[in-house]
Formats: structure tokens, sequence, C-alpha cells
């Protein structure tokens, strides 16, 4: 009997850490006007006046006119720069413990992004509401005794002016709560390990001793870890040596282009269930089975607003104008992309994240990532977000009965006209021309505004295919391998010409 998997899920179901009836704008007020009172004596707050604008009866309008809107590079070359160099109390009091370092989807040089104390221990909050959200789910009591395996970035940490830095992951993993190193895997000794297929390598090693009950991780890398293990023990799916794994905890990318090709590792259905932890703070997780949505952490030190996806507020680097409306959570509608900005207790202000969003239930603040600010397709008109890009991805896994776990495309000049030129992962041999009529057709129906600019300046659809391994080898030749780095999915068309070129020295 599992005593101890009994009390744990017993406390869990105890517990009112979370609550299904709370109200996301009041406790949205509340976090704005913690970070201003807690950073109103530094350079940023006196600057734009916060004691000021805390004095107000519209504090968060008042916050909205007066505060900028910033990206990374902007605070970094006002503010962050100062940071980073050493000195205290410039946009956060004191200064920073840790600097998360994430180049993203785009490959190019780290940022360097400031992660305080107190961001540390509002992950760690945000961790634990969503273990407590687990009661929501139907496992078992042994389940709560099972390993976890975290796959992320090495927690080997380098100095750099007295603060450590490394990816967020890496930075999480140093942090855990000491009641939780029993239950972790694989262990400070390999997780410290820089090299990813050396690191890999130690796990499927390792694999027969532990006996795990979740994953969580980025999903291409997490593929490529469970494939290691299957190949290395000679296994037909990963159950055969891990028979008790239940969950697995997705991030950083939407799961549904992995689906197909991850469930192919398996022996059986697990529960799946999506977070959303960003280099700038945990944001949010799926806190119930029935949607695979997840629940914005309203009340945990992030102050969120929402900024209409339109053309004409997004400039072409993919940074917003000044002019552009913002929504604070009370204001949001349903079904509506909205670029995501956020405010935090590690000192970034009105902050583009890059990310865009959609509600899909507003009362329990629900959201689902739709794609990235610099990832919207918009040449000649098409306007396709990401979502429909894997909408289209996984129809195409479906009809033709393959899995294309990566894919990455460009708007591309050909001789005067304008193409959609794709690359797809898959092991298939498939005829290129199929998928590209198919891939044109299910826009078409998805999406009017694609279907007008076929009908103009769009002349059509070109398909090339590779093995999913070029994507992984193409991320480890521009960052290190199995970090936060993610595939971009869309590509401009210097970027797209390196690609290629990188394709063909592949073959």
């Amino acid at each position: 009997m599992a005593i101890l998997g009994n009390i744990i899920k017993g406390v869990i179901h105890a517990t009112d850490i979370i609550s299904l009836d709370f109200d996301a704008p009041k406790e949205q007020q509340g976090v704005l006007r913690d970070l201003m009172t807690e950073a109103k004596q530094t350079e940023f707050g006196k600057h734009y006046n916060f004691e000021k604008i805390l004095e107000s009866n519209q504090m968060e309008k008042d916050f909205r006119e007066k505060v900028p809107f910033f990206d990374y590079h902007r605070l970094t070359e006002e503010w962050w720069h100062k940071v980073q160099k050493g000195k205290k109390n410039i946009t956060w009091p004191g200064s920073p413990d840790y600097f998360a370092l994430s180049s993203g989807t785009t490959g190019t040089t780290s940022k360097r992004i400031p992660v305080t104390d107190s961001m540390v221990k509002s992950i760690r909050k945000a961790g634990i509401q969503q273990v407590f959200a687990l009661r929501n789910f139907d496992l078992p009591a042994n389940f709560f005794e099972k390993e976890i395996l975290m796959l992320g970035s090495s927690t080997d940490l380098e100095t750099n002016n007295e603060a450590l830095e490394g990816e967020i992951s890496g930075i999480s993993a140093n942090n855990i709560p000491f009641w939780f190193q029993n239950y972790y895997k694989p262990g400070k000794e390999i997780a410290q390990i820089d090299n990813w297929d050396e690191r890999v390598q130690r796990i499927a090693e390792k694999a027969p001793n532990w006996d795990i009950g979740a994953l969580s991780g980025i999903p291409s890398w997490m593929e490529l870890m469970l494939q290691k293990v299957i190949e290395y023990h000679d296994l037909d799916h990963i159950h055969e040596i891990w028979p008790n794994l239940q969950v697995y905890t997705s991030g950083g990318v939407a799961f549904g282009p992995y689906e197909k090709s991850f469930n192919a590792l398996l022996g059986k259905p697990i529960t799946i269930i999506d977070t959303y932890l960003a280099s700038e703070g945990f944001i949010a997780f799926q806190q119930r089975p029935e949607t695979d949505a997840m629940k914005l952490v309203t009340d945990n030190g992030i102050y969120f607003e929402f900024v209409p996806f339109k053309p004409e507020y997004i400039q072409q680097d993919g940074s917003l104008n000044q002019d552009a409306p913002s929504l604070n959570i009370s204001e949001v509608e349903l079904n509506q992309d909205y670029v995501l900005v956020i405010s935090t207790v590690a000192g970034a202000w009105r902050y583009l994240i890059g990310d865009t969003i959609e509600f899909t239930n507003i009362e329990k603040a629900e959201i689902k990532i739709t794609g990235r600010t610099k990832f919207f397709l918009n040449t000649v008109g098409s306007q396709l977000s990401v979502n429909k890009l894997n909408d289209a991805v996984q129809y195409l896994e479906e009809k033709f009965d393959i899995q294309i776990p990566e894919y990455t495309l460009s708007a591309n000049r050909i001789e005067n006209d304008f193409y959609h030129c794709w690359y797809l992962g898959t092991e298939s041999n498939i005829d290129t021309k199929d998928l590209a009529n198919s891939l044109d057709d299910f826009l078409k129906d998805a999406n009017k505004n694609y279907k007008v600019a076929r009908s103009k300046a769009l002349e059509g659809v070109k398909v090339d295919v590779v093995k999913p391994s070029v994507f992984h080898e193409w991320n480890g030749h521009n960052k290190k391998k199995g970090g936060q780095v993610k595939m971009e999915r869309v590509m401009g068309e210097e970027k797209f010409a390196e690609w290629e070129d990188f394709v063909q020295a592949q073959s």
C-alpha cells in the first residue's frame, strides 16, 4: 500500500492554496501595487514617479500612461546595463543573485535577464501551486511516491559580477526545496554536466535504477532523451523501463506538433500537463484536465497587460508601437490574440516577453500560447500565427499518417513571385507536392487572410522534407543542445538562407 503517497495526496486535497473561486482583477491590482511599492525608491521607480502613481485612484491607468513599453534591448540599453555591471537599486531593490541566459528561438547572443531572490521565491511558489493543482487530476496515490525526471539546461552555473548565470531551468533546478531532493532526477551530479550528449548518455545508463513517475522539460529535447534511453536498452517503448510513468509536464513551446511522435515512444497513454515557465518568470500552468489551457498566475509577483495583436501595433522587429493600447485582465475578450506584456519582481517593467496568447476562459484566467510576435507570417497579407501553422502541421500528420515533430518556413521571393517555403522534419518518405497542396488547401480553409493573399501576391507553397535530426543539429549549431532554445518556426529571408545552407551541408 502506498502509505506515503496517500498522505501526500491527502495533504494536496486538503490544501486550499489554489481556489477555483478567485478574483483575478483584484489580485492583479494588488500585485501592481506591491511591485511599485517595493520599487519606488529604485532609480527606475524615482524616474517614473511610482510614489505619485501609487497615490492615484486610477493606478493601473496612470501606470500605463507614465511607463513606456520595453523590450529586452531597450530595457538593457536604458537600465539593465547597470544591473549587469553589478550596480544596485536600478529597476529592483538590491542586485539580482542570478541572470537567466536566454537566446530563445533566435539563436543570437544570449540575453542576460535579472533573476532576483524575489523571483526565485515566486517561481518556487508557482511550482508548489502547480503541484497542488494535481488534486484536480485523477492520479493514484502511488504516483506521489515516484521520482520526477526534470530535463533542462546544466545546473553548473557560471559566476559573473558576483552573480550566477545560466538558463532558467538550471537556475530553477539549483533552487529545488530540500524536501524534493529525494524525488528529483537525474540528480545534482548528472544535472551539472554541461555537454548535452554526455548528460543524456549518463541518464540512459542510470535509467534502470530510477522509478520515474513524471517527466518535465521541452518536448523536442525530451523526445531525444527518451529515444536515447530506448535505444541504449534496446526497448520497444519507455514504459518497459519506467512502467510507472504517468505524467509529462511540457513547457517552452506548444506540445501539439510533438504529440504524435511523443506518444509513439510510450507504451500506454499518460497525462500531459502544460506549463509556461519563461526566463522572466513562471507565468501559467494547466490546473485542470478538462482543458489544455493554462491558468495565469495572477497573485505571485507578475502583473500582466495585453496588447491586441494587430499589424498596426507591431513594428517590423516584433516590438510594440508606443501608442499601442494595453488592457488589464478585466478588459480582455475571448478568442483574441494578445501580445503579452509583464512587470515583475525581477525589475522588468511593461516588458514585451515576445509571446502572443489568447484567453479561453476569462473567469478562470486561462490562456493558450498562440505564437511569437517575431514569428507572425504577414508577408503579402497572409497573417498566419504560429498556432495556425501548428494546426496545419497536425492536419498533415493525420491525413498522411506521419510524424512531423519539427518544421520551419519563410516567405521567399522566387523569380519575382512570393512563396511560402516550408521544411518539414519527418522520417517518412512522402511526395512533397502532395504535402504542399494539402498545406495550401488547409490554410485557405482555416484563414481568410491567407486565402485572399493566395489570390493576389502569394504565388504558392513549396515543401522540402528533411530528417528531424537536422533541426536538432541546427539548434546545437546555434546554441547548446538541450537548453531553453527552441526552433524558429518562421524565419526571415536572411536567416532562412543560412538554414538552407546548413541543410545542404548536412546532406
